[in-house]
C-alpha cells in the first residue's frame, strides 16, 4: 500500500501496556501505523504538534492534562485534527465533554476490535463515529440542566469530603451561599443529599473521586 494511504495514528493513554498492545494490533493492518504514544495529556499535545498524525486515539483520564483539555487544545490550534476518544468512561458528561472539545468519534475500550478499526477509518475519511449507545447518552445529557462553574466548584469540594464551613472558607463565600449552591446542585441532579449527589456525579462523569 502507498505510504500516502496509510493512516498515521497517535495513541494517548497513560497505560503503557495498552499502548503497546494497540501498536501491535495496528501493525497487522496494512493501512495503519502508530507514529507515537503519549503517556499524558500534555505530551499528547506536544506529540501532535511534532508528528501531525492523521488520527489520535485519546483517553479521557490522564495525568498532567485531562483528555478533554488536550483535545480542546489540539483542536483550537489544528482545525483539521481528527480525534477519537477511546476510554472506559461512558457517563453522559464524559461523552458531552469529549465531543464538545472537538473529538470526532467516541468509542469504549470494551468495544470489538473491528469496531475500533471502523471508527478510525470513518474519522480518517472526515466523518463522525458515534455509536448508537453513545448518541443516546449524549441526547440524554442535552436534556439535563448544566451545573454552573460555581456549582461545579462546590461539588468538587464536596467530593473531597469538605463540609459547608470548609467550602465557605476555601471559596471565600458565606456558608449560606454554599448551602444555596448545594441545593441547586441537588435539584439539577435530581437527588436529595450529598451522598446521592456524589454517586450521580461520578456515574455521569461530572466529577472524579
Amino acid at each position: 500500500m502507498s505510504q500516502s494511504n496509510v493512516i498515521r495514528i497517535l495513541i494517548a493513554d497513560d497505560h503503557p501496556i495498552l499502548g503497546q498492545a494497540l501498536t501491535m494490533f495496528f501493525q497487522c493492518e496494512p493501512d495503519m501505523t502508530v507514529v507515537a504514544h503519549a503517556g499524558d495529556g500534555k505530551e499528547a499535545v506536544e506529540l501532535f504538534c511534532q508528528h501531525q498524525p492523521d488520527v489520535v486515539l485519546m483517553d479521557l483520564q490522564m495525568p498532567q492534562m485531562e483528555g478533554a483539555d488536550a483535545i480542546a487544545t489540539i483542536c483550537n490550534n489544528y482545525k483539521q485534527a481528527r480525534i477519537v476518544v477511546l476510554t472506559t468512561f461512558d457517563g453522559d458528561e464524559d461523552i458531552y465533554r469529549g465531543l464538545r472539545a472537538g473529538a470526532k468519534g467516541y468509542i469504549l475500550k470494551g468495544a470489538e476490535p473491528n469496531e475500533l478499526l471502523n471508527a478510525i477509518r470513518t474519522v480518517y475519511q472526515g466523518h463522525k463515529y458515534i455509536p448508537p449507545s453513545i448518541a443516546a447518552k449524549l441526547a440524554e445529557r442535552m436534556d439535563k440542566e448544566e451545573l454552573s462553574d460555581r456549582e461545579l466548584e462546590v461539588l468538587r469540594l464536596i467530593a473531597k469530603g469538605k463540609n459547608n464551613q470548609q467550602i465557605s472558607t476555601d471559596l471565600k463565600i458565606a456558608e449560606s451561599t454554599v448551602r444555596f449552591h448545594a441545593n441547586n446542585i441537588f435539584g439539577k441532579l435530581n437527588v436529595s443529599d450529598r451522598t446521592q449527589a456524589l454517586v450521580t456525579a461520578v456515574n455521569r462523569g461530572i466529577v472524579r473521586l
